[in-house]
């Protein structure tokens, strides 16, 4: 399969919320619609092009014995995209998650790169070299993201599994991936009512230690770990 264009997927917002959302589990459609603030016939077109792209697939799936037969999405690709855009640089390049991580040391010494090249040689020596450095980062960011992105997938299975409110997980989610994060902005991600926002914040504060100050939320790190201990 092509590489999805990736740049033209994520240039549309109802898109990058619909991928949000998948993140946290696969959804049917009816349940897509309802997390985004676009029309029904929107959201079909924007499945369609990220099907299309090889972003999203789909399957139909029976609800239990009387239930009816929905048309679920999931994402498709793990992957992790580079972009470089200056008035000097085009520089791209998709990274593959599937394969396993690489735990071990990176030692990346851009103090060795040559800070002030004189001769035309000497820049284009200095540059290859920033290659080589460059290329060390991405190995260590490819391993970094296979590592988070497996640890979500355990985190999303295990909340699941002991709490199983899909809410309090996507609030959670979201904390992991962006550290803190407003009501305002919660809200607006998950489609709910600020006041609902604060009610399952304040739920999933009794499982995952949050600080929630006035309208800030963040996860509290050192209670984590007093509870990691115990």
């Amino acid at each position: 399969m092509s590489e999805p264009d990736i740049f033209y997927i994520l240039g549309n917002k109802v898109r990058r919320d619909l991928l949000s959302h998948l993140t946290c589990t696969e959804c049917y459609f009816s349940l897509l619609s309802s997390k985004v603030n676009v029309s029904s016939t929107a959201v079909s077109k924007h499945l369609k092009i990220m099907e299309r792209e090889g972003v999203l697939k789909s399957y139909e799936k029976e609800e239990g014995f009387i239930g009816p037969t929905r048309k679920y999405y999931s994402i498709a690709v793990s992957k992790t995209f580079l972009v470089t855009v200056t008035p000097n640089i085009f520089w791209y390049k998709s990274l593959d998650l599937d394969s396993p991580e690489r735990f071990e040391r990176f030692e990346i010494r851009l103090d060795e790169l040559n800070k002030s090249p004189k001769s035309l040689h000497s820049m284009v020596t200095a540059f290859i070299d920033a290659n080589k450095k460059l290329d060390q980062i991405v190995e260590a960011l490819k391993t970094i993201e296979s590592y988070r992105n497996n640890l979500m997938k355990n985190i999303k299975e295990r909340y699941l599994k002991e709490i199983g409110d899909m809410t309090q997980l996507a609030i959670l989610h979201y904390l992991l991936l962006y550290r803190k994060a407003t009501v305002e902005q919660l809200s607006d991600v998950l489609n709910l009512k600020e006041r609902e926002i604060k009610e399952k914040a304040e739920e999933l504060s009794r499982v995952i230690p949050l600080n929630i100050k006035e309208n800030l939320i963040e996860i509290d790190e050192e209670e984590l770990k007093k509870k990691e201990v115990k």
